[in-house]
């Protein structure tokens, strides 16, 4: 669902440490070292119009990456940072979208299942 018309998802190294920070057993930590098309990146220097917003440092390199790369989306949630990247044109979509976009694309029969397993898995 996540890769839908993507050749690779980039995670930058702040996201990759507070998903860490959820344990070993955690699903998308496993989902980083298993799939091949999740790549971990660093980001060198946050943007200074992004930097300006004071966002988590997670938030701030996804929308510096997305910013630096033509056709690039982010994948944020935080109100906040969704409201940077509107700011700043750069193409944003959350979690729920991505739900929703899998099941118009048919990759998932029911959207809700997905939902309710994000929602108690702490979403």
């Amino acid at each position: 669902m996540l890769r839908e018309g993507a050749t690779e998802v980039v995670v930058p190294e702040p996201v990759f440490l507070e998903i860490q920070a959820h344990g070993p057993d955690d699903p998308t930590m496993k989902a980083i070292h298993e799939v091949e098309w999740l790549k971990l990146v660093s980001v060198s220097e946050v943007d200074p119009e992004i930097d300006a917003w004071d966002l988590g440092p997670g938030e701030s390199a996804v929308l510096t990456l997305a910013a630096s790369e033509q056709g690039a989306w982010a994948v944020i949630d935080d109100r906040e940072a969704r409201r940077c990247a509107r700011k700043l044109n750069i193409p944003v979509i959350g979690t729920l979208g991505l739900v929703l976009l899998a099941k118009q694309l048919g990759q998932v029969s029911l959207a809700r299942p997905v939902i309710e397993h994000l929602r108690f898995s702490g979403m």
